[in-house]
């Protein structure tokens, strides 16, 4: 497991209203790929764009079914199992631009810089 990488969940989440869904790995590599570790926080991945400086938009290239965002703003840690479904790993362009989401909605990016 990277970070970057996209994965469809098998499980329905609460979070998801009971339904799979698809998230992208955002902790940072040491966490992402260590054994001991059994968690990871994540980005979920939503069909409806709302065009926030908080969203990453992805789609067919990045191997999901629809365009896509990756909303920033919704952060949650999952256990590594329950990613069960590996999608893609992010190329470093989407990578970027999700450092820079999370950097807004972290609050630690001005939306004029």
């Amino acid at each position: 497991m990277n970070r970057g990488d996209v994965y469809r969940t098998r499980e329905p989440l609460a979070e998801r209203g009971d339904k799979p869904g698809f998230y992208v790995v955002v902790s940072r590599q040491f966490v992402a790929q260590n054994d001991d570790l059994s968690t990871v926080i994540c980005a979920p991945v939503y069909s409806q764009l709302l065009g926030l400086a908080t969203e990453v938009p992805i789609g067919a290239a990045e191997g999901l079914p629809r365009s896509s965002a990756i909303r920033c703003d919704f952060l949650t840690l999952l256990f590594k199992h329950k990613l069960t479904h590996f999608v893609a790993t992010l190329p470093a362009a989407k990578l970027a631009a999700l450092d820079r989401a999370l950097g807004v909605a972290l609050d630690r990016y001005d939306l004029q810089s």
